[in-house]
């Protein structure tokens, strides 16, 4: 699989709100950076680490959200990481533009960092 197209995977298995095929593009000890877990969880600092915490992580946003949606508007991939922007869609909160890198190292995300505009 090309980066590219774990990229498109990423974004599909978000919007269907598929966790399982979600985690399967992560490693076991992957890394996850995000300005929302600062905030949601302050704990954290903004980091979570291994694949347990990011399906509580992304479980919980699930459940919460349950009409997020994730509108692809650029990827540029290179042999090693994926730069990703996109618009974060909740009905009845204001559209948040995103930009998001993930690190890939034989065929699995081993970190990501999420940024705001």
């Amino acid at each position: 699989m090309t980066n590219e197209h774990i990229a498109l995977k990423w974004f599909e298995a978000f919007n269907n709100h598929n966790l399982d095929n979600l985690l399967n593009l992560y490693s076991e000890n992957a890394k996850h950076y995000s300005p929302k877990l600062k905030v949601r969880q302050p704990e954290t600092n903004g980091l979570i680490v291994g694949k347990n915490a990011l399906r509580v992580w992304w479980a919980d946003a699930f459940k919460r959200l349950t009409n997020l949606h994730y509108e692809v508007t650029s990827l540029t991939a290179n042999n090693n990481r994926v730069f990703m922007e996109y618009i974060r869609k909740v009905p009845n909160e204001e559209e948040i533009l995103v930009a998001e890198v993930l690190e890939i190292e034989d065929g699995l995300i081993v970190a990501s960092r999420v940024y705001h505009g």
